[in-house]
This record gives structure tokens, sequence and C-alpha cells, in this order.
């Protein structure tokens, strides 16, 4: 991705959590400037990747396959001694045209909600003992208390203020419904660590390659300095 458009990307979600009153914390706010003047007081942000992530998952097609989020706490399992929370939250923000691939987490659980804007659709199968998706089975949903059963492959429709519960190992994926407009969602999930804990089917990257045409807007959450 070019940073011109990590970095409208970027000014784009902000945008979006001002519209809904989504206030952010305040390293959400510090420029690549300060934040080579942040000093250890802050390795919680950068040990536990807090911030600004901005996916295309290595395919270049960001208006196609990718979206914005933010990680806004979050442990780490490798370092729970020093990090002991054992929980994360994050912010997604996702365009109508974007897509969120096939995956699961072996470790993870998440509570998916929508928070504003669009609805989203999120489709669901369990997974086999190969790790394979089940293309067959019946999914069971657990949605706002309710808990029902679905064929594999549904797409479950979440509007504004409706969440879904994603159990380790179910295969999912999410997009915007066609003319509803972006949507902000929100995650709650145990801790998150997205070098181990996400498997992809088909595999693809995570953090998308840089193109440097103009400075950085924010810096991602795997781009900050050590501190001085």
């Amino acid at each position: 991705m070019k940073r011109s458009e990590i970095n409208a990307a970027l000014r784009e979600m902000e945008e979006m959590c001002r519209r809904h009153c989504c206030y952010l914390p305040p390293f959400c706010n510090f420029t690549p400037e300060e934040w080579k003047e942040r000093s250890h007081e802050y390795d919680e942000v950068r040990e536990c990747m807090l911030g600004w992530d901005i996916t295309d998952y290595g395919l270049g097609k960001f208006d196609e396959v990718g979206f914005s989020l933010i990680t806004i706490r979050n442990g780490n399992r490798a370092m729970a001694k020093k990090y002991p929370k054992v929980y994360a939250e994050k912010l997604l923000y996702l365009r109508e045209g974007q897509y969120s691939p096939n995956h699961f987490h072996w470790y993870k659980t998440e509570d998916i909600i929508n928070r504003g804007g669009g609805n989203v659709l999120i489709r669901v199968y369990n997974s086999l003992p190969g790790e394979e998706k089940d293309l067959e089975g019946d999914v069971t949903v657990h949605m706002d208390g309710r808990t029902y059963t679905v064929p594999a492959g549904t797409q479950i429709r979440l509007t504004p203020g409706e969440s879904i519960h994603i159990q380790q190992r179910l295969y999912h994926d999410f997009e915007v419904e066609p003319g509803s407009g972006a949507v902000l969602l929100g995650e709650v999930s145990q801790c998150n660590d997205d070098a181990h804990d996400n498997r992809f089917l088909p595999p693809v990257g995570r953090f998308p390659e840089i193109e440097e045409d103009e400075p950085p807007y924010r810096l991602l959450c795997n781009e900050y300095p050590k501190a001085q």
C-alpha cells in the first residue's frame, strides 16, 4: 500500500469514530514525531501492539480485501507477568466493498459488535479435525443471548447494536451489506496475537508492504520506535 492510502484510511476511520461519539485513547493521537520522544512509560502500547492497524492482507487490494482497525487494550500472553490482562478490545472499520478473509483463532474467542453505521454480514463454518472448513455441518450461533443453528456458510446479519460470539476454531469472514453504508465494529475478546493465533484459509499475509509516497500521519502498531 502507498503511505498516502494508509493516511487516508486513518483519517476516514477517525471521522467515523467522531460521527458515532467513539472517543479514542490519547496514544491514538500521537504523531510520528511525538513517538520519538515517548519513554518506556509507553512500552505497553509498543509490546502489546496497541493503536492503529491498516491491513490489506498483503494482497495490495485494500479497497476490496482489507480494513482499518484500532487495538484499544490488549494483554500479551508471551509476557503475562508484565502484562497480565487476559482480554482485548478493538474497533474495526469497513467500507462497502471491503472484505475480511475467512479465518479462525486457535486461542481467542471474541464478540463482534456492530457499533454503528451500516450492517455487517459474517459468514460462519465449523472446522474439521484437520482444520479445514466443514462445508456440511450446521453451525451453532450465539447472538445477543440467543442460541440457534444455521446451515454451514450462512451469513449472519448484524444491524447496529447487534453482536455475535465467535468461538475458537469457528471459521468466519465478514463484509458490509451492500447499500447499507460503512460500518464501525467493536471487538471484545481474549488476548489478541496476530503473529500466532490466526489461521487463514486460504493463507494470506497480515501487514501491508508500504510505499513511502508521503510522510506518515500516524504510526501503525508495528512501526513504533524503541524508547530512548
